[in-house]
């Protein structure tokens, strides 16, 4: 499914997407259960990557960064406000080469 936006898709408006769309059903589920399905998730992403299958891979990332949003929201922290304090604009570098 494509999604046509007027404008380009910040990281606020996805993280405001996920509220209205999940946010009562993750706080039922609570937050160690969202936890879990993010894991579940982080395993799928992982099975996709060892099958070089890109499709799944694509669909594996979205639904990782949507159920890291979900934890974020649950938690009350703006994952923009998040991303620009940890790296900045432009990004600064925060790891070592070999990371």
């Amino acid at each position: 499914m494509s999604l046509s936006l007027k404008k380009p898709l910040t990281v606020r408006d996805f993280q405001e997407l996920i509220y209205k769309a999940y946010y009562e059903r993750d706080a039922r589920r609570g937050l160690f259960k969202t936890w879990l399905w993010l894991l579940e998730e982080i395993g799928e992403l992982a099975a996709a990557l060892r099958k070089s299958d890109r499709e799944a891979i694509e669909e594996e990332i979205a639904d990782v960064i949507a159920w890291t949003v979900s934890i974020a929201n649950l938690l009350k922290i703006d994952v923009e406000e998040a991303l620009l304090k940890k790296y900045g604009i432009p990004p600064m570098k925060h790891f070592d080469e070999e990371e």
